[in-house]
């Protein structure tokens, strides 16, 4: 094992657009490294950001039902894809009670349709872009060609869109064509909005669906399906007094300026909990086991999830079967998960052991306001279920070895002046289109140390990685498995094992508090 000389291995690129817009000299900006500028809202064991007050009177919670994201159908089949059509549009949805609020949707739907794909089989999605501003498809999770990735200068623009300045990207108009070859295991991957500089407002008033991964090995497990098996994206927003949306942008055009005011730089938290697009929703359950695939939809809020029985002191188990990147070897217990934003557990829940008329809340212990309760469960009909967890899960799982990585790279997140603002950089550096932090060899296993100051969660495109050490201790109880995503928590270091398969070309990652992202907490690395 050799280390690389610099951390991250940077490489200085020409004079080129910077991440907010403006030309810096010989590709670089002036970054302060004396100090650590004082930053609005670290909250701690909870969660970085600043909180949103809604201004509209908030519904009762559990009172709707959870509706469940439709699964879209393909437009056609041929011999080796299924070929799909999103369109990207402005919708008006009733959040609150009494008001409507506009909502940028793939489809009619926040969340966006479900797609459901067969590992080895291609997926071809066309996007219409039909809302004001460019957008950028990124599938979170997807091992993908680079120019399918949502790379967040390639752009899909409106038509007629004036832009304002060179996007260095692969742009088109109107519509895009995105392939995936979906040579993975069976995951909950999901897909978002990844334009630069805007991603936090673009998925904050709408733009997110799943897109499910399925295969043999997981189909023979016997897992809960169908009504049983059921997607859950939780994700914090804010409402004006008329209903709308709230949010801090700069420029809430969100078509020149990037950016949220001052006090919401270190992350947006709203005060009400959406689950699949409602508010505090409830949804009604036999005696029998289900399958939750539970997204932090987030941009900023971190949650510890329990699973609360009325009159019960004790809650319900919550059996982890997969992470991130699919099934684990085994499945784990907890009394509790702890998911920063973009990770997800697939875990089992069991309404075996309750009567009729029970009553089991989904609780966030790192709340504050309203955001302690999420949805209830409702046991409204006695069944009999004869499924068990199996004792293995994953036959085919592969534990990276420490020994076979050939670089240890670091890589630094921290809260900077750069020049004379505030942002958020990677080993000192806003980013750029023009660098790359790191160039790896396709095929290659890397140890990556992760330092952080505040909450980051860490997102690497392409290449999904396993968790080895935290400090001097070992992984968390919720690192197990293939993640793409790690809940990287202050002053923290983070050793991963990544292993670069798939394709060559260039990549992102990035912070996945979605306002740090979109202040310059990103960079590129090549695969070569």
């Amino acid at each position: 094992m050799t280390a690389a000389e610099n951390p991250g291995d940077a490489v200085r690129g020409r004079p080129t657009l910077g991440r907010r817009g403006f030309l810096m000299a010989g590709g670089l900006v002036a970054v302060s490294t004396v100090g650590l500028p004082v930053v609005a809202g670290w909250r701690g064991e909870s969660s970085t950001g600043t909180t949103l007050r809604s201004r509209v009177p908030l519904p009762e919670p559990f009172t709707r039902p959870l509706v469940i994201p439709p699964r879209l159908s393909p437009v056609r089949r041929d011999a080796d894809a299924d070929h799909y059509a999103i369109s990207q549009q402005v919708v008006r949805a009733e959040l609150i009670p009494g008001h409507r609020t506009t909502l940028w949707a793939y489809g009619n739907s926040v969340p966006g349709p479900t797609i459901v794909a067969e590992s080895g089989r291609r997926v071809v999605v066309t996007h219409t872009n039909r809302l004001p501003v460019p957008t950028a498809v990124h599938l979170h999770g997807g091992v993908t060609p680079p120019e399918h990735d949502g790379y967040p200068t390639d752009l899909i623009l409106p038509e007629g869109w004036q832009s304002h300045a060179d996007h260095h990207g692969t742009t088109s108009v109107g519509t895009r064509t995105y392939e995936y070859p979906t040579r993975q295991r069976a995951a909950t991957l999901w897909y978002h909005d990844h334009r630069m500089d805007f991603t936090a407002p673009a998925v904050w008033r709408g733009l997110a669906g799943f897109h499910l991964v399925t295969d043999a090995e997981e189909r023979s497990l016997g897992l809960p399906r169908d009504a049983r098996d059921i997607p859950l994206a939780i994700m914090d927003r804010a409402f004006d007094a008329d209903g709308e949306l709230l949010y801090p942008s700069v420029d809430p055009t969100l078509t020149h300026t990037p950016g949220v005011t001052d006090s919401y730089e270190a992350g947006v938290l709203g005060d009400v909990i959406l689950v699949n697009g409602l508010p505090w929703p409830v949804h009604q359950v036999e005696t029998a086991l289900y399958r939750l695939r539970i997204l932090n939809a987030s941009n900023a809020r971190r949650y510890r999830l329990r699973f609360d029985v009325d009159g019960r002191d004790a809650g319900l188990p919550i059996v982890q079967i997969g992470s991130d990147h699919g099934l684990l070897p085994a499945s784990l217990q907890h009394d509790h998960l702890e998911l920063a934003p973009a990770e997800r557990f697939d875990v089992l829940v069991d309404f075996r052991s309750l009567a009729v008329g029970s009553r089991v809340t989904l609780v966030n212990d790192l709340a504050d306001g309203g955001t302690g309760r999420v949805m209830r469960f409702d046991v409204t009909r006695a069944v009999t279920d004869d499924s068990s967890v199996p004792a293995t899960l994953s036959s085919t799982f592969e534990q990276l070895r420490e020994a076979d990585a050939t670089t240890v790279r670091r890589m630094v997140f921290r809260s900077q002046s750069i020049g004379d603002r505030h942002g958020w950089t990677i080993n000192g550096e806003p980013f750029d289109v023009g660098t790359a932090l790191a160039s790896v060899r396709l095929g290659a296993t890397e140890i990556w140390e992760l330092t952080s100051d505040l909450h980051h969660p860490v997102h690497i495109h392409l290449a999904p990685f396993q968790v080895l050490t935290r400090g001097t201790k070992a992984p968390r109880p919720f690192d197990h498995g293939w993640k793409d995503t790690i809940d990287l928590r202050p002053a923290e270091v983070a050793r991963i094992l990544v292993r670069f398969d798939g394709y060559r070309g260039r990549y992102v990652f990035h912070c996945h508090n979605l306002e740090h992202e979109d202040m310059m907490m990103m960079a590129n690395f090549d695969v070569v």
